[in-house]
């Protein structure tokens, strides 16, 4: 049994699948309160589904994409059932995670979007830096970014780690925090090798559930 917060058809609004008609698997709750969270919603509430139910919801959208979130997914520990549940069945699935549980038995057919705590976000300290050494190239790094000191912490770790000798890794301003034009022409400047990434289902709806 999974907690579920909702469970809905929408284009991914980010990570390399950007665009993409997607169904989305929001489970409830997360040990994170990051500063600038959208989905505090799923903090609590939500309702218990079985997994075999989960798969009959998302089979009814007839979809090829599938994105499992939170909320903190991982947090439930039979989430990786339900992850290797959807692979078994065919669909191109990934994860969006905080970063600060392990993901190393994470179905490996599953593309792991891992989202590395800036200090602005007020929970760098929750970052489980164990969770590089599993990645690989089919994974993808995200960084949400406050403000210039944000970036500042973000680039030098990409440089000391070599992040992009691991996996594409995307840099994201937080929503009405940091300006998308001062960010790209920071990433300009310093001829960093990431990916800007605007989140796509706010720029078409806003902040709101369902979308």
């Amino acid at each position: 049994m999974l907690r579920i917060s909702e469970i809905f058809f929408s284009l991914q609004g980010e990570t390399s699948r950007m665009g993409l008609p997607t169904v989305f698997v929001r489970l409830t709750g997360c040990p994170l309160r990051c500063g600038y969270c959208d989905t505090s919603y799923a903090f609590s509430g939500g309702k218990s589904m079985d997994i075999n139910a989960i798969i009959s919801e998302v089979a009814s959208f007839s979809p090829r994409f599938i994105t499992v979130t939170g909320g903190e997914p991982l947090a439930q520990a039979d989430c990786l059932i339900l992850l290797t549940a959807l692979c078994d069945r065919g669909y191109s699935v990934s994860l969006e995670t905080s970063g600060a549980l392990d993901v190393s038995q994470v179905d490996p057919r599953v593309s792991r979007i891992l989202d590395i705590k800036t200090p602005g976000s007020g929970e760098v300290e929750k970052n489980y830096w164990d969770n590089l050494i599993c990645l690989t190239s089919h994974d993808e790094i995200k960084f949400v970014l406050c403000d210039q000191a944000d970036y500042s912490w973000a680039r030098q770790k990409f440089l000391e780690l070599k992040l992009d000798t691991i996996c594409p890794v995307l840099f994201s301003p937080a929503y009405n925090q940091l300006a998308p034009a001062e960010l790209a022409g920071w990433i300009l400047r310093d001829r960093l090798p990431v990916r800007l990434q605007l989140q796509l289902h706010k720029l078409l709806w806003g902040e709101c559930a369902g979308k």
